[in-house]
Order: C-alpha cells, then structure tokens, then sequence
C-alpha cells in the first residue's frame, strides 16, 4: 500500500474509492505481495528439488488458493474441510498434503479416498493406517524433534510437551509399526512453529529429520514445515530466506549424498506468503476520552481480527482518511463487549469521525480465525490482481447468522 498523491493505493487502486463501493470493514489482499513471496522462496531455495506448499489456513479463499496453484504452489492442508476446499480451488490430490492432528481415523480414511497425500503424527493412528493399506498407500510421517522455537508460545509446536508429531525419542517403536505393517514411508514431516528468525533453527531441526531418514529407505522428500517471520513492526526482524536457503542447500546436499540419491525438499508457508498482502480496512465510529486515553472505536473488533488478543500480536494501523494531519496518540479498540484493542497507544495522524483506518499484515490468520461473535456479521474479501479489484467473498448478513439455526419454538408450545 503506497501513499500516491495524498491517497493510499494498491497497484492503483485507491482504498477509500474500495471502502466506498464494498463498504467497511473490509478485508484486502494485494495479489502482487503473494506472487512476490512465493518467487522469493523459490530463488531461496533454487539450488534444491524444492516444492513450495501453501498452508491453507492462513487464508482459504478460493481466489489466494487458485492465485498460488498458477504460480506453481502445492496446498498443505489439516482438515478434510480444508482438502475439499482446495479441490474446489483446482488443486490436483497429487498435491495437497493432509496434515491433521488429533482427527478420526475415519476422516484420514475419507482424505485416502480422495487421492490426496497424508502425513501422520501418532502412532495410533499409523497403526491403524498400516492394518488398513498396508503399503498399498504411501504416506508421510510428522516427527516431534523437542525443538523450542517460535515466537508466542501458542504457536510453537515442536516441544517435548506440544501435542503434534511424534517424538524423535520414539522413533524405535516408529520402526517397529513401520515394518511389521509394511507401511509404505514415502516422506518425513518436521515443523517447530512459527516466526523463526534463526537459520540454525532450521538447519537443528534438519539434522534430527537427516538422522531419522537413514532409516526409511523409499523416501522420496523431506517435509521442513515453515515458521518464516514477517516483519510486524517497521523495524522488526524477520527471516532472511536466502541466508536460509543458502545453510539448507549445503545441509541437504551433503545429506542427500548420505542417502544415496538425491530427495526433494518441501515448505509449507502460509503467513510469510500473506501476511503481508492483506489490509483490513475499518472506520472510526467515534472518539471517547478518558483521564489517560483518546480511545478510537472502530466497526469492527476481535470478531474479525483475532491475533491482537490472542497472541498479543502487533498490527501497524495507518489513518488512510487523513495522512497530512498532526500525530496523535490513541488506542484503537474493536466494538465487541469485552476488551478488544487492536492497537494501544499508536500514533496516528488525527482520526476523525468517519475516518477510514487501515491494519496491516491482516493476510494471515486474519478472515480465516474470524467468527459471528456478538452476532456481527464477517466482512466481504477483495483481491487486486493486475490492477484491477475483485470481490472474492461478498459481506455476510444477518440472514447468514439465522440461515443455519432452528427455533423450535415458532409454534406455540403448551407447557
């Protein structure tokens, strides 16, 4: 999003002209920032076998997914919801890898049914796929490396005590279902969690999955998961993907050589492709003044834009409506009925009513966590791609709240 001309634009599309025709709040995503992204991967990562699979999660509208399949993405999905919606997006099953935890047997079963790749993180569940398909249907396994990283500790996930893959400490009772199943280990899965700035992180976590492959003689990749960081904060660190790749390359060479052929390497990156191409755009519904705060209340809360909340994530917030006026110092809170701030104590240039504040780095986990809290409805979504704007999900309205609810009590009931 640059200021053009005292107006803020995305490839020339001007935001309050988008705010006026789609209404606010409004979610944005610039198609540029995604294909940019995933480009500056595969350079990263150039010298490898590399394929780059999308985590859905992040940001499941149909469009984003179609946009990365174009470009050349697999999907990494975890939920057979999920595994559907990225068939709808035109996804080949070859290509979407179904990642779930703590799932059904019989949900996997469905996933198999449809041809899509699975990857499994407990041993029950490999037993049971093992007494199933035998090796009839290949499979992936998560191994749990007890790796702290990340950065909130809700989204580190490769600890001794975190719930997914299974533990590298158990990998000789791995073995053992693996062969007396015949099961068919076709690749092996690591991911420790999210906004990892350490290239050494990576390269720990490599080195366990290089360790165990020497055990599993048909693969044919290595999943390394993802936990790029974006940068948050205009000063703020993030992951430098080159370095990285330059660190992997060497480190999967050499371990490629140890296994006697050359493997393909995978990512799954969901917020380092979209996070930064998405804005939710709000409007200040009114200024109040306390003894120690100019709160500015905004049509919109933790209903749409969770991760402040949750995970005491930072947002960037730009007053799109009035960028030349004095900086002020506000807190910026949601209209839910509990404590939902988006942002304390930013500075901004003036807000008056009405004006239209832009949040940053709403791609990801942004609509995808969203809800109908307080019975608000979910706001549409527009995708600008070739310096055009698309609606891709219109704005959600009462109906859509009551469409799925049943009030038995339409009739009078004599008690």
């Amino acid at each position: 999003m640059e200021l053009i001309n005292g107006r803020y634009q995305i490839q020339q599309v001007d935001m309050l002209d988008l705010c006026q025709e789609h209404g606010s709040p409004l979610y944005v995503y610039d198609a540029d920032r995604i294909l940019g992204q995933y480009l500056k991967l595969k350079q990263a990562f150039s010298g490898l076998k590399c394929r780059i699979k999308y985590a859905a999660k992040a940001l499941t509208n149909l469009s984003v997914l179609a946009l990365l399949k174009q470009a050349g993405a697999g999907l990494d999905v975890v939920s057979i919801q999920e595994v559907h919606i990225g068939l709808a997006a035109g996804f080949e099953p070859k290509d979407i890898l179904f990642t779930p935890n703590g799932v059904s047997f019989q949900e996997i079963q469905e996933a198999v049914a449809l041809g899509v790749h699975i990857n499994i993180d407990n041993i029950n569940a490999l037993e049971q796929f093992g007494s199933t398909y035998q090796n009839s249907v290949p499979c992936c396994i998560r191994i749990n490396p007890h790796i702290v990283a990340g950065g909130n500790a809700k989204i580190q996930v490769g600890h001794i005590d975190s719930k997914f893959g299974i533990s590298i400490f158990h990998l000789r009772h791995l073995l053992r279902v693996v062969r007396s199943h015949n099961i068919h280990v076709n690749g092996l899965h690591v991911h420790t969690g999210s906004d990892i700035l350490d290239s050494d992180v990576f390269v720990k976590s490599a080195e366990v999955i290089f360790e165990a492959a020497a055990e599993f003689p048909d693969l044919e990749f290595l999943d390394m998961g993802s936990g790029f960081k974006v940068p948050y904060k205009p000063e703020d660190p993030f992951t430098d993907v080159h370095e990285l790749g330059e660190a992997l390359t060497r480190a999967f060479g050499q371990f490629c050589k140890r296994y006697g052929r050359e493997l393909e390497i995978w990512f799954e990156p969901g917020k380092f492709l979209v996070s930064e191409s998405g804005f939710l755009l709000v409007q200040a519904n009114n200024l109040k003044q306390t003894p120690g705060t100019v709160f500015v209340s905004v049509n919109s809360g933790q209903n749409h834009l969770i991760r402040p909340m949750m995970y005491g994530a930072y947002h960037h917030i730009v007053n799109i409506s009035n960028p030349t006026g004095s900086i002020k110092l506000y807190s910026v809170v949601g209209y839910i009925c509990e404590t939902d701030t988006f942002g304390a104590d930013r500075k901004l240039n003036e807000v008056r009513e009405g004006d239209i504040l832009a949040i940053k780095n709403a791609g990801a986990y942004g609509f995808s966590m969203s809800s109908q809290y307080n019975s608000r409805p979910r706001p549409a979504e527009v995708l600008i791609y070739q310096g055009k704007a698309h609606l891709i999900r219109r704005r959600e309205t009462l109906f859509d709240i009551l469409r799925t609810q049943i009030n038995i009590f339409e009739e009078v009931i004599d008690f």
